[in-house]
């Protein structure tokens, strides 16, 4: 397609000389009070929150590549205070407790843009929430016409101007923001070394074990020995054997466009701050960078047989241009513009599309996996988790079943990738007709469906 021509296979938000140097590798023994495993958002909010909460703990945190590299700079930079996937999902899975659930997110998201605010990290932050938007004839009903915040078709196209669009919901300021999730992740990078945590980037982990009283974390540049350990690698191998199931590894795929002009943004009346997604099962979300670019996203998640993680399926072109092609359809009023950049990032999914939480080792070591692409503002709540198990107490966090109760696992190989491709194309039919087949109604009868 011709307005791919040209475009560069880098994520936008790394290909920037902003982005800082490396930091050294960890390179000979080392102690720490609390070792971090990972440094993406999860992993650096649990070591900036570590020293929040007890100033002078001594705190390594160790990334096996670059911070920032994979999933947190890779997303579309939406940061929602939903932790359950939205509230029919978390109504569905947590009835007892959603309210509290719905409470602290919003907490979280609070607490979030403070940070951002007290720390000067300049990450483009804008609160202004979503809009939805029906596409096809049957998702209007999913709109829930009868409900406030409702927009009929004329009314959307004041909003946001495309000939697709049918009807569309607004949410409220306090649902979501939009940001620059590698700035964002640089920032706290800064907070969290300004309090003494240290940073060892291209320090792979290779293994965790107890000694005694002592965890030992193995490295190819040597041992560091920690009273604890919070494990935050996501969707890459677990270094605990219990959890390698309980995530499946999925790629989503991102354009962003050249920058637009003013008279093209005027054309679209869309603010700047307002994300927006489609109502389908294969969801678009998209919004307005910073630098005036329109980021897209989203719509053709891919599974890899054996759960693979590999550099090669990140260019898949046949993928972006189903993308660009959806992109021009939405937009036609910006016939001619063209992509700079083309990326994809791995999604840590889990059957409850939301985080699971838990202690290892006697309690010296914790974890949080399976964000489902939650992680820009679900791993601030996690951090605290993590924490929270590792000190012992109970908490009104650690009391939640949410905490309490573990995802349901993916099940082995060949099983997982024909469950997988079964429900992609269930999900595409039910997007052309509105109804879900029997396989889809089975999965949400056993707890496991997707509905968002």
């Amino acid at each position: 397609m011709d307005s791919l021509a040209g475009s560069v296979l880098r994520p936008l938000w790394l290909d920037t000389p902003l982005r800082p140097p490396a930091r050294p590798a960890v390179g000979g023994d080392a102690t720490a009070d609390l070792v971090i495993v990972g440094g993406g958002f999860c992993g650096l909010w649990t070591a900036l929150r570590a020293v929040e909460r007890e100033p002078g703990r001594d705190v390594l945190l160790l990334e096996g590549d670059r911070i920032a590299e994979h999933a947190t700079g890779r997303n579309g930079g939406f940061c929602e205070a939903s932790l359950t996937h939205g509230e029919s999902n978390g109504r569905a899975r947590w009835p007892e407790e959603y309210d509290v659930l719905a409470r602290m997110g919003v907490e979280n998201l609070d607490a979030i843009e403070q940070t951002i605010a007290a720390e000067g990290i300049d990450c483009g932050y804008q609160r202004a929430g979503t809009l939805a938007v029906a596409t096809r004839p049957h998702e209007v009903e999913w709109l829930e016409p009868s409900e406030p915040g409702f927009l009929d078709a004329a009314a959307v196209r004041e909003v946001v101007d495309s000939p697709t669009y049918l009807a569309g919901r607004l949410s409220g300021a306090e649902e979501c923001a939009v940001l620059d999730p590698a700035r964002l992740a640089w920032g706290l990078a800064d907070a969290a070394e300004r309090r003494g945590v240290r940073i060892a980037e291209s320090t792979p982990v290779t293994r965790i074990r107890r000694d005694g009283d002592t965890m030992v974390v193995e490295t190819p540049g040597g041992l560091v020995r920690a009273r604890q350990v919070a494990l935050a690698t996501n969707v890459f191998r677990p270094l605990l054997r219990r959890l390698r199931l309980t995530t499946v590894p999925v790629y989503d795929y991102v354009l962003a466009t050249e920058p637009l002009t003013a008279d093209q943004l005027a054309a679209l009346r869309w603010d700047p701050a307002l994300g927006i997604s489609d109502s389908g099962n294969q969801f678009h979300y998209y919004r307005i960078t910073p630098d005036h670019r329109i980021l897209w996203g989203g719509y053709d998640a891919i599974y890899h047989y054996g759960r693979s993680i590999e550099p090669e399926h990140e260019d898949r072109p046949a993928t972006f241009e189903v993308l660009a092609r959806h992109f021009h359809e939405t937009f036609p009023q910006l016939d001619g513009i063209r992509f700079t950049h083309r990326w994809a990032g791995v999604i840590d999914t889990s059957t409850r599309f939301s985080a699971s939480f838990g202690r290892a080792h006697g309690g010296r070591s914790s974890y949080a996996l399976g964000f489902t692409g939650l992680g820009v503002g679900a791993t601030r709540f996690a951090a605290d988790v993590m924490l929270d198990l590792l000190s012992g107490e109970e908490t009104e966090r650690t009391r939640l079943q949410m905490v309490r109760r573990p995802a349901v696992p993916f099940p082995p190989e060949p099983v997982a990738w024909a469950g997988i491709e079964l429900t992609r194309r269930g999900l595409a039919r039910a997007d052309e007709t509105g109804r879900r087949n029997l396989w889809l109604r089975t999965l949400d009868r056993l707890g496991l469906g997707f509905d968002s």
